[in-house]
Formats: C-alpha cells, structure tokens, sequence
C-alpha cells in the first residue's frame, strides 16, 4: 500500500493546489507576490509591486485549458480576449491579495501547519483511492503517507499550508459579522417549495383587440420618440470587401503531424521510455513531468479522448487521437472502476510546417503589396483568394473567417479612410485580413417618420392591453355578481386554463416566471379569483385552485446545509465587493499591450494540457 502511497504523492500535490485554487473564491496563485521574473518580465505593476509575466501566463493558461477542455470548438479571437482580461483581473487580485495579508500582518505558526497537514487533507485527497477504506476517506491511512512520506513531499506540503491557511485567516475576517437568521432561511425556502395551482383565462390583447379598435394620434406619435429617442439610434456602418487568410493548419500539416506522432509512438513501442519521449517531444505545459496529466474523470475530456481512456488497455500506448487542442498519444496507467483513471500523454500541437508557415507570411505579404496598387477583389483573385463583400458595423466588426476584427474596424471608420482606400493586411489569431471600403453610412438617429412604424406598434401593445383590462373588468363585474369564473368566461369566448402546481421561483405554464401574474397567485386564498394582473403584454384574471404549504420539518432537517449554502454565497458577494473596492483603491498599471505586442515570441493561445 505504502508504494501505492508514494506513487501519488505527485499528482496529489497537483491537484491540491487547482482545487484549492478553485475553491478559495479569490484564486490564489502558487506565486502571488509577483516578484518573480521570467519570459517578458513585468507587464506591469499594482501599487508598485510589478506584475510578472510567468504569473499572468500561468493564470491564462489555466483558464484557457478550463475553456478548451469544455467544448470541443476552438477558442474564438473574442473569447482569447476575454480570457486575456480575465487572467489579468486574477493576477492583480492576487497581488492585491497578498498586500492585504501583509498589511494586516497575517502568518502562520509551525504548530498551524503541522495540524493542517494532519488533520485538513486538501480536497483531492478525500476523492483518492489511495486513502479510501471500503470506499471511504480514511484519515488514518492519510496520515500514515504523510508520516512516511519523503522530505520533498514534507516541504511541499508545508509550502501549500504555509500559502494557504493565511489565506483563510483573512478569508474569515473579510467575511466576519455574517449572520443569516431562521426567518430569512425559512422564507428562502418557503419561496423554493410552497406550491400554488391556478384557473386562469388569458386575454391576449394582440390577438384579440383588432387595430381597429384603437387610435393612435399624431401626438402620441412624437411624444413616444421624444421620449425614447436613444431606442432608435444607429451605429456607423460601412461595406466593405474583405479578404481572410486563415491561420489554421492545412489538410497537408496535419498530416504531418499525425506522421510525427506515429514516429514517436513507434518509439515508445520500440522500448523508449514514455515519460522521457514526453519530456523531449510533448509540446504541452505536462512535458516536464514526463506528460502526468494526473487522474481524469470520466466525461472530463472531449469525447474522442474520453473513449480511448476508458477504454485502452493499461500501460499501452494509444494511437494517434486528434482533437482541436492537438494530436495525443495517450497512455492509461490505471483505472479505478469505470468512472476515473491516471493518464499521460505527448501531445503535438496542431500548427503548420515551417514550408506552410513560410507560404502563409509569403501569401500575406503578396495580398499587401497587391491592394496597394489595385482593388482587393483584383488582388484576390489573382493570389486564388475569396474576396467576400458585407456589411459591419461600428460597435462590433465581424468579418467571416477572421471572426472579431477590432483593428480592421478601428481603421475601417478612422475620418481618413476615403473610399476605395485597400488596408493594410492585419492580423488576429484566427487569421490575416484586409478589407476595401466601399461605402460608409455615420451614425445617427433614425427621424420620427422613419420609426413611425415601429413607434405605432409600441403603442399599439399598449393601447391593446389597456381594451384587454377593460374586457377583464367586465368579466369580474359578472363573478362578483356570484357566478364563476368557469361559468363566465365562455360567455366571452375566453378559455380556462390551468397551471400548477409551481413555486415561486419556477416557470408556470401559460404565465411564465418572476411576473406579477406568478406573483399573484400566492397572494390568493384557494378560491379567491384576482383582479385583472397585466404581465408580459398580456392581461389575466386567475382562481387559485390549490395550495400546498412547504414543508417545516423537511426544512429543519437540511436547515444546516441551508445555512451553509446561504453562508457561501453571501460570503462570496462580500468578497467581490471586497476585491472590487481594494482595485478601485489601487494604483494599477496595465503595459500588456506595450509589452507583448513588442515581441515576435508573443503566443496568444498557449496549447492546452488536453
């Protein structure tokens, strides 16, 4: 057992720290001092602590390997930006984190790290097969690897603990004074699991009140747009020809990718040893761990990896399997049951030869100097090219096959840019682009006469609910006279309908959700039938037919978990808001822009593990 122990001593380590990076809300980075250097050094500073390149990149890749492993497509220029912002945001909260501890004077003591290690097993380790008794966590046998466990595993253990539990320390003082009373939970509850069924008739004013039935005055007409002039304004827009030359691998390279790998797996097979193949020829982040990806559960890869390892023989090699996040060889060394197993692999990025990536530059190039002396669909076709011819628009310039072309936009609708004026060819991840400006409209606000139409129609919704709550009264006029409303409503060819039983919070057929028509349904006695209650552009009258109360002693049986959850959530709030308030306080330097823009070695989307 001891040597099943040691074997998982690093994948643990690994683990402990992506799931205790998960779990502490404020996404605590293995370094988050920042005071590290490396790659391009710092990109920028946070109250004058600089920011490290190797933190940032560590953060992006993290997410974007979160990103990748979700979906099967590749990730889209637009979502790169966003993930860009968002390791930004993690890598200064970071910084601003630890800040806050210093400034607060928060430590640790050895005696807090020795009962941590003991007694606080990271997450991971309760979910490891390794200390588990019949399918349990077991607490003696982690202790017993961490008794017996070497000094390198002692010393990293003391460093996650030594990172983390004053990390938790500021964690409980951000979020003291957190008080969550019975009444509020049992009101929380109430609104999940108290049920009401309703009889209801609906009047659908659009489908039953003719345009003939109301007026809509000249007046009316210019008041509404006076008053919603911002409703109808519209963006500058502008056709265009465009030209995009995609970066994506060519039939041809991935070809010899899948060549490359078959070479390496025929290493493998040949008697090399894998881990040391994956530390030379793995072009993931897990090549210096010999390609350790570490225990996978079932349905955490993309589909086509997820069969090969739930379905290959132990300690086998697996032929070439491709995926959008490159080619894999995949190796499963073990298996617990059908739902989880340790993997490695070499993986080899899907990118084009160096002849490939030389035509691809040589090809732009030409598609530049061509739209200097002549129109783009010319120099389009002369270089075998598709030149296509859209419409953009100012606020978001899309463009088919570049996807998300802000720079192109930029210069599409610079004043200077005249018509028939080629741009120079840019680029984004996905591709390189140019684009011909064949006209231009500004921006502006659509006049009265050109939104008259659809200004009438605002009004008429209006004008028809008002007929509809007029129709509605009528029909109450006759149930208050005693008659029912089943008894009533066919006499003016309304239907009676029924929705229920539904809580609060959940959809009702025929109402919809969080509206006053859901919302008066609780506040009737059964029996009871409602005023009329316009909702969604559409106007009601309803007869509660049933009620179910929730359930007090089901509620005090989950009332910890409740409080718990609740706990949580409010925690998380005041933490955002915490963070929030320490970066608008802060002196944040942001030089991204200007220094990775300025190194040909800048890789946008680093290859993900999977």
């Amino acid at each position: 057992m001891m040597q099943q122990l040691r074997n998982s001593t690093k994948w643990i380590m690994i683990l402990t720290f992506l799931a205790f990076v998960a779990l502490m809300v404020f996404e605590w980075g293995a370094d988050i001092s920042g005071r590290t250097s490396g790659g391009f050094g710092e990109i920028g500073r946070v109250n004058g602590t600089p920011v490290a390149y190797d933190n940032y990149m560590r953060a992006y890749r993290s997410l974007y390997d979160q990103a990748q492993a979700a979906q099967e497509d590749p990730i889209t220029n637009a979502h790169v930006t966003e993930l860009e912002n968002q390791a930004w945001d993690e890598t200064v909260a970071n910084i601003l984190i630890q800040q806050e501890l210093e400034r607060r004077g928060i430590v640790v003591t050895d005696e807090e790290i020795r009962n941590a290690a003991l007694f606080s097993p990271p997450p991971d380790a309760y979910s490891n097969p390794a200390f588990q008794t019949d399918g349990q966590f077991d607490l003696s046998r982690y202790q017993q690897f961490v008794s017996v466990s070497d000094p390198m595993v002692r010393m990293e253990l003391e460093l996650f603990y030594r990172s983390i539990i004053p990390r938790g320390k500021l964690l409980r003082q951000v979020s003291s004074g957190i008080h969550v009373s019975d009444r509020e939970l049992w009101d929380m509850y109430r609104e999940q699991n108290e049920t009401a069924s309703v009889s209801y008739v609906s009047f659908e004013p659009q489908f039953r009140v003719s345009d003939d039935a109301i007026e809509i005055t000249a007046r009316e007409v210019s008041d509404y747009y006076d008053d919603n002039r911002e409703d109808y304004y519209i963006p500058a827009s502008a056709n265009v020809v465009s030209v995009a030359i995609t970066k994506a691998p060519t039939p041809a390279d991935t070809a010899a990718v899948l060549a490359r790998a078959e070479e390496i797996r025929q290493s493998v097979l040949g008697g090399e040893d894998f881990a040391e193949v994956a530390a030379r020829e793995s072009q993931g982040p897990t090549a210096a761990d010999g390609g350790d990806v570490g225990i996978v559960l079932k349905g955490d890869l993309v589909p086509s990896m997820d069969s090969v390892v739930f379905g290959a023989r132990l300690n086998r090699i697996s032929e070439p399997v491709t995926a959008s996040s490159g080619v894999h060889l995949l190796e499963v060394t073990d298996r617990w049951g059908e739902d989880s197993a340790q993997v490695r692999h070499i993986v080899l990025d899907l990118e084009r030869t160096d002849d490939s990536e030389i035509a691809l530059f040589t090809l732009a190039d030409s598609l530049e100097e061509l739209g200097q002396s002549m129109s783009l669909g010319e120099a389009a076709a002369i270089l075998g090219l598709e030149a296509d011819t859209l419409d953009i628009i100012e606020t978001r310039p899309i463009v088919p096959g570049a996807g998300d072309v802000g720079e192109g936009g930029d210069w599409i609708f610079e004043p200077e840019t005249v018509i028939g004026e080629v741009s120079p060819v840019f680029e984004n991840s996905v591709s390189f682009y140019s684009m011909e400006l064949v006209s231009f409209d500004a921006a502006r606000y659509l006049t009265e006469a050109e939104a008259e139409s659809a200004i009438r129609a605002s009004i008429g919704v209006d004008k028809k609910v008002a007929v509809a709550i007029d129709e509605a009264e009528e029909v109450l006029d006759e149930i208050r006279t005693g008659r029912s409303l089943s008894e009533v409503a066919p006499e003016f060819g309304l239907e009676i309908r029924d929705a229920g039983p539904f809580a609060r919070t959940q959809f009702a057929f025929g109402l919809g959700r969080f509206n006053a028509a859901t919302g008066t349904a609780f506040g009737l006695e059964v029996g009871e039938v409602s005023e009329a209650v316009e909702a969604n552009g559409n106007v009601f009258v309803l007869e509660r037919t049933a009620s179910e109360p929730a359930d007090s002693l089901a509620w005090v049986e989950q009332l910890e978990t409740q409080r718990q959850l609740e706990f949580a959530r409010i925690r998380q709030a005041r933490l955002t808001l915490w963070i929030e308030a320490l970066r608008e306080a802060a002196d944040i330097v942001d030089r991204r822009e200007q220094v990775l823009s300025s190194s040909d070695e800048q890789q946008t989307a680093p290859a993900p593990i999977y």
